[in-house]
Formats: structure tokens, sequence, C-alpha cells
């Protein structure tokens, strides 16, 4: 028997985590999850809205991840709102509870892929919250960015 191939063209991103926070480190955790959840997460079915991380018992968990419903899961489907544990290392989550005392920092997710074992991975990000001038700037950044991109070099 050979491999199985998996596709791994699954990214979804957190677009609104760049614009609302500066990212200060980034850190790729396993996720603990169902047979139906996984189904929904290769069919692109994931919304970041409101997602955020935070410490349990010394353990990591994510919550307002929404997962949809698998489509074929009948009985055995999950709930789509439902928190669920991150795996980092033991220094990892040590470091992160370390920075999560310093006033305005937080843990936020950024990236869900699948890797090249077929292994669902949730990127999360140390962040701190931006203010509404540095919000400004990062519009005022991505609009140029854009006009360059078209061509349209306007000064």
């Amino acid at each position: 028997m050979g491999k199985r191939k998996t596709n791994t063209q699954i990214n979804i991103r957190n677009r609104k985590a760049e614009f609302s926070y500066f990212l200060v480190t980034k850190y790729t955790a396993g996720i603990v999850l169902t047979g139906t959840e996984i189904k929904s997460i290769r069919a692109g079915k994931v919304a970041f809205s409101d997602t955020y991380c935070s410490f349990v018992n010394n353990e990591l968990w994510v919550h307002n991840l929404h997962i949809s419903e698998y489509a074929a899961g009948s009985y055995n489907n999950h709930e789509p709102k439902r928190d669920r544990k991150l795996l980092l290392t033991k220094r990892e989550i040590r470091k992160l509870q370390s920075k999560l005392n310093e006033r305005g920092s937080t843990v936020i997710p950024t990236l869900l892929f699948i890797n090249e074992q077929g292994y669902a991975k949730l990127e999360i990000a140390l962040a701190r919250g931006k203010k509404m001038f540095d919000k400004r700037e990062s519009i005022k950044e991505k609009d140029i960015q854009r006009a360059h991109s078209r061509g349209l070099d306007r000064e």
C-alpha cells in the first residue's frame, strides 16, 4: 500500500487579525478535532469571527472558532462553535502564559491549515491591540500597496 495523497491547499486566514493587532510572535499548534470537524475543514467551512485563545488549567483552548457542520454527518455531527484544545509543548505554553501577563497582550489564531501529513494545524500569534490611528496607518499602507500593484503610482 502506498502513501495516501492529501490535499494540503487548505489555508484559511484570519484577515482581521493583522488589521486589529500587532503580531509579536507566531506559534504553530495542533488542534484536537472530531471526525466531522476535519471533513468540514477540508471543505473550507471555517470562520474566524471573534476567535480568541485562553488558558484553562494550564491548557490553551481556542474559543468561538466556527467550523460548520458536515453535510453528511447525520447524528455524529459536532457543535459548530465548541471550544477546542490546542496542542503545544510545555515550554511554549509556559512562554505564552508569562507573556500574557503583560498588559494589552492576547493570543489570537491567524491561520488554519493542513500540513503534509494531513493534520490540521492552527497558527496562533501573541498579539497587542492596535489603536485607531494605527489602524488608519494600516489602511493607508494597504491602499498604497494596491495602487503599486495596479501600476497607478500616485504621489
